[in-house]
């Protein structure tokens, strides 16, 4: 018998059908061990020693792999053909060897595609394991190791409310944080363009100001309104004719197949998926033998697959969108590491497969590989001038015409932030031709600052610089929004201020190691270990002589001294100059005192150097002291119109707050985010510190209804039930009868907390029962439901990415294991057995929540 290995249960299904009787297939379940997150795993002063440990929810799995392989004559180690993929074999196989339970004959297999041509294909062309591989992978697993685990606790003691630090996670993070600060150093700059709304033959079209008075214009050249407005005036009272039309060529070529960077941009920018989801979809449809492997920098196709790509166009276009040869393709990727085949369909032949968010991923897919393989666009780009009667003034009209749309007929490239003004189709025009001009505008702008990254242009630009792997860009982003150093709004990157703060110290006490040049030369040194070129404990013995010291120079300092060398460091941004050259560190509240940072048990702020006497403070992240979204300190509301006593608006850790009275007497609320009018006024702070309101006694139990805001927002309370109101304002505005009402519907929906509930999103009618299934948000997360069956979405799936049929499989799972809650031992066992399962979806990689000890984990590419 012969034992082959791959990594997910479903992969190995899938080729234990392909292969005869003589073989067995198991799957590992992703990594089997790691390094224990504790010190000492990685011995730099025994040649860089590592001390594996095996998972403890892999033991039953192992011990299945050695008793099969105690029987096998030969083990086939055939997981993913990249640099993780070798390291699980290489596990494996040190694990068998030590469990003494190693086959004679071991031999390792890839397949870049899991088709039963490319499996047997492969299973004839058996190698040994990759040594420079392994030693890459060695290689990096211990660097990030021992960037995190030693740079981490020099974070927590000497910074506050710092989480960790990690090797590419940090220099990711850099990127966010550097253009905060762009776009919060930006000036904006008024601008003014004036433009014609022009009709020839019936078709409108726009022409822009570019020349006034015989001068040239600029988009900046008209910077105040008494400008704009003469030239629109010289403008209007001009006769424009045709002087000029200029016609261009032009042609685009496709682009090329996806690699994994560019398939998580496009999947961002079209499908709003994010990188981690992108690649569990993407892991999904690679082990259900749609699509080839995923991890990949390679962008060129195999022969066959070419010419089974031209088929396809043959097939579905005339013969005008085949060009005459094959277009191949090159990595242009900085670093790019060891080749595979781009992404692409197994079957050029299926254009469809799966449904809901598979569907949608492998359609992409399917039409950028195809795409790449069709002819160019033809277009014709037009430019028409203008001129008036006295030829001082000039107006310019682009445009441009699809002649031939060859691959634009499949597909087209998604952008980020893109500009579409050479887009515009323009009527035919002759030089003399007089349009006739239907109105003029001058419009006011103001220059902007550079967007925040998205996740498609943040996984681009680490792309660009060299920095971290494609294939872990996904986990390397998420451990930056678990970390919470950066949130996530519309699909753009913000700063949090725990974020700008661990970049501020890694910057002035670091600035090696989160430097771009630096971590992009280091993935050159990890690729020449792949590539055989270096020696992986050479390279990391360069790194640990400079590291090491570093780090223990900078733990020796006091806190206060860190605090105080991060206030100085930090000071055009905390302190920027004001307008009317006063002092930026001018306390606003006292007046003489001086603000500084501080740190504390919670993190870094602003305080007035008169503390206690002065208790003005602001968050880290404020900059200066004025300005809009500043906090300028304690604000009097007014007076309680029955204690006389002042109401302060107020900013803490938590948000702005509203306090009466002082010390333990004192009483707070916290203001919500949707009040009415937007802003805290007295009525409503008076209204807020009234809280709870009884609504009265409930006319069944004669027990009393008390209207309140909590944790999860404004709700009702009777007799330890609760109900959920859809506003602060309902509060105040509810009555008995909308109260009772609202009660009896929660009780009725079987929630504590869901009574009165409003969906978060309807998805439609169930495809099976035909029961309407909603997207609900509960108090342990979001949830979907069909009235009957609730089940809770599992972390790797975006509820605003949720379909349908995902949406019915889950309700569908959850039914179908509801049964196993009656029994007492069996469902213990299943259970246990299904643990594993749960780690298909990223088989090459171990998701750290799975052991106990990953709590403490630090380190993250």
């Amino acid at each position: 018998m012969q034992l082959v290995i791959v990594e997910s249960p479903a992969k190995a299904k899938t080729i234990e059908k392909y292969l005869g009787g003589d073989f067995h297939v198991l799957a590992s379940y992703g990594h089997i061990r790691d390094l224990p997150a504790k010190d000492g795993s990685v011995d730099p002063d025994d040649g860089f020693a590592m001390q594996w440990e095996n998972y403890g929810d892999k033991g039953k799995q192992l011990k299945a792999i050695a008793d099969e392989a105690k029987k096998a004559s030969r083990l086939i180690l055939a997981t993913d053909p990249d640099r993780e993929g070798e390291a699980i074999s290489w596990h494996v196989q040190e694990v068998l060897r030590a469990k003494k339970a190693l086959p004679q004959t071991v031999d390792r297999v890839t397949f870049n595609a899991i088709t039963k041509a490319a499996v047997l294909d492969a299973m004839a062309k058996p190698r040994a394991l990759d040594e420079d591989l392994i030693d890459a992978y060695r290689a990096r697993r211990a660097l990030d190791y021992l960037v995190g685990f030693t740079l981490s606790p020099v974070l927590w003691r000497k910074l506050p409310g710092a989480k960790s630090a990690g090797r590419v996670q940090s220099v990711a993070l850099r990127l966010v944080v550097e253009r905060e600060r762009e776009i919060e150093s930006f000036v904006p700059q008024e601008y003014w363009s004036v433009a014609a709304e022009m009709e020839q033959g019936g078709q409108g079209f726009t022409a822009r100001l570019v020349r006034w008075k015989g001068e040239k214009i600029d988009r900046l050249t008209i910077g105040k309104e008494g400008d704009a407005m003469a030239a629109k005036a010289d403008v209007e009272a001009g006769r424009f004719t045709v002087d000029k039309v200029e016609t261009k060529p032009v042609s685009r070529n496709p682009p090329a197949p996806f690699t994994t960077s560019t398939l998580q941009q496009e999947a961002a920018r079209k499908l709003g998926f994010s990188a981690s989801h992108t690649m569990r979809i993407a892991q999904q449809l690679y082990e259900d033998g749609a699509i080839t492997y995923m991890r990949t920098d390679g962008v060129q196709m195999d022969g066959s697959a070419i010419s089974a790509a031209r088929k396809a166009i043959a097939e579905r276009y005339d013969g005008g969108y085949l060009p005459e040869k094959p277009r191949q393709y090159q990595t242009k990727a900085k670093n790019a590491q060891e080749a595979h085949e781009a992404i692409r369909p197994t079957e050029f032949t299926r254009d469809k497969v799966g449904s809901g968010d598979h569907a949608r991923l492998y359609d992409l897919i399917f039409k950028r590989a195809l795409a790449s393989q069709m002819a160019s666009a033809r277009l014709e780009r037009t430019t028409i001038d203008l001129v008036d009667g006295s030829g001082s003034h000039t107006l310019r009209a682009t445009g441009q015409v699809v002649i031939f749309p060859g691959f634009l007929a499949l597909y087209e490239e998604g952008r980020d932030d893109s500009d579409d003004d050479d887009s515009k189709i323009l009527p035919r025009m002759s030089e003399g031709d007089a349009p006739a001009k239907k109105k003029v505008s001058a419009e006011q702008h103001f220059t902007q600052p550079p967007p925040r990254y998205s996740e498609a242009s943040l996984v681009k630009r680490l792309e660009e610089l060299g920095i971290g792997r494609p294939s872990t860009y996904a986990s390397t982003l998420q451990v930056l929004k678990d970390r919470d150093y950066v949130r996530v709004e519309k699909n753009r990157f913000f700063a949090e201020e725990s974020g700008r703060l661990v970049t501020a110290f890694l910057e002035r006490f670091f600035e090696r190691y989160v430097s771009y040049d630096f971590t992009a030369g280091l993935e050159d040194e990890l690729d020449d270990i792949s590539g055989g070129r270096a020696q992986w404990q050479a390279v990391l013995e360069a790194f640990w002589r400079d590291f090491k010291p570093k780090t223990a120079e900078v733990m020796e300092q006091k806190p206060s001294d860190i605090t105080a060398e991060l206030d100085k460091f930090l000071e055009p941004m905390l302190f920027p100059p004001k307008a009317d050259g006063s002092n930026p560190r001018a306390c606003p509240m006292c007046g003489d005192g001086q603000l500084a940072l501080r740190g504390g048990r919670f993190g870094a702020f602003i305080a007035c150097s008169n503390y206690p006497e002065c208790k003005y403070t602001r968050k880290f992240g404020q900059p200066g002291s004025s300005g809009e979204g500043a906090d300028t300190g304690p604000e009097i509301l007014g007076q309680h119109p029955e204690t006389g006593q002042d109401i302060v608006r107020k900013s803490g850790r938590f948000g702005p707050y509203i306090e009466m009275g002082e010390g333990k007497e004192a009483k707070r609320g916290s203001i919500p985010k949707d009040l009415p009018d937007g802003e805290m006024t007295l009525d409503w702070a008076v209204k807020l510190l009234s809280l709870p309101r009884e609504v009265g006694l409930h006319p069944e139990t004669g027990k009393p209804i008390v209207a309140n805001i909590g944790r999860f927002g404004p709700y009702l309370l009777h007799d330890g039930k609760y109900g959920r109101l859809s506003s602060t304002s309902e509060i105040f505005e509810v009555g008995m009868n909308s109260a009772v009402v609202k009660l009896a519907e929660a009780a009725n929906r079987g929630g504590r907390s869901s009574g009165g509930r409003e969906p978060l999103k309807v998805l439609g009618a169930h495809p099976r029962t035909e029961a309407e299934i909603k997207l609900m948000e509960g108090r342990y997360g979001a949830y979907v439901t069909d009235g009957t069956t609730n089940a809770t979405l599992p972390k790797t799936v975006d509820k605003d990415q949720l379909t349908l049929e995902e949406a019915a499989q889950l309700i569908d799972a959850r039914a179908a294991a509801a049964p196993a809650k009656k029994g007492k031992k069996a469902p213990a066992k299943k259970t246990a057995a299904k643990k594993p399962a749960a780690k298909a979806d990223g088989a090459a990689k171990k998701p750290a929540a799975k052991k106990a000890p990953a709590k403490k984990v630090t380190s993250a590419e």
